[in-house]
């Protein structure tokens, strides 16, 4: 069994939607403190690389997050469509984007230690701290 599937999906009115040729089963919860400005808690994304394309362009917004990163939305209805490392094209899609959600496993928690006290998932995962995570994703010097 493959842990990648072609997943398609849109945003909350339809004006964007999305083809994922690589999106990753394991899914994973960010607990930064932009994911949970962005949205209201953790962000709950799907892997998908590079191999992403999108219908409905000219409703898209980007916004400059960070140094590396970027995040997409809809400007017709305000869904979070993506969050995108600049350098690779690699983008992170909401799990509740996806059409087909079945295809999805929790695996993952990363920035654990920014993740406030009021929430906690039952699910056992993997966690990171965001320093542990910015070491994985930072090639070998």
């Amino acid at each position: 069994m493959s842990d990648v599937f072609a997943g398609q999906g849109s945003c909350l009115c339809g004006a964007v939607g999305f083809s994922a040729e690589n999106a990753a089963k394991n899914l994973g919860a960010c607990h930064c403190g932009m994911c949970r400005k962005w949205g209201g808690g953790p962000a709950m994304m799907v892997p998908c690389a590079d191999a992403v394309s999108f219908s409905g362009d000219e409703n898209i917004g980007v916004f400059a997050s960070s140094e590396w990163a970027e995040r997409g939305f809809c400007t017709s209805c305000g869904s979070h469509l993506f969050y995108r490392v600049r350098e690779t094209r690699e983008h992170y899609i909401p799990a509740g984007l996806f059409d087909d959600q079945d295809q999805f496993s929790f695996a993952e928690q990363v920035c654990i230690e920014q993740k406030p006290a009021f929430y906690a998932f039952a699910n056992d995962t993997k966690t990171m701290t965001q320093d542990q995570l910015f070491e994985q994703a930072s090639p070998d010097e």
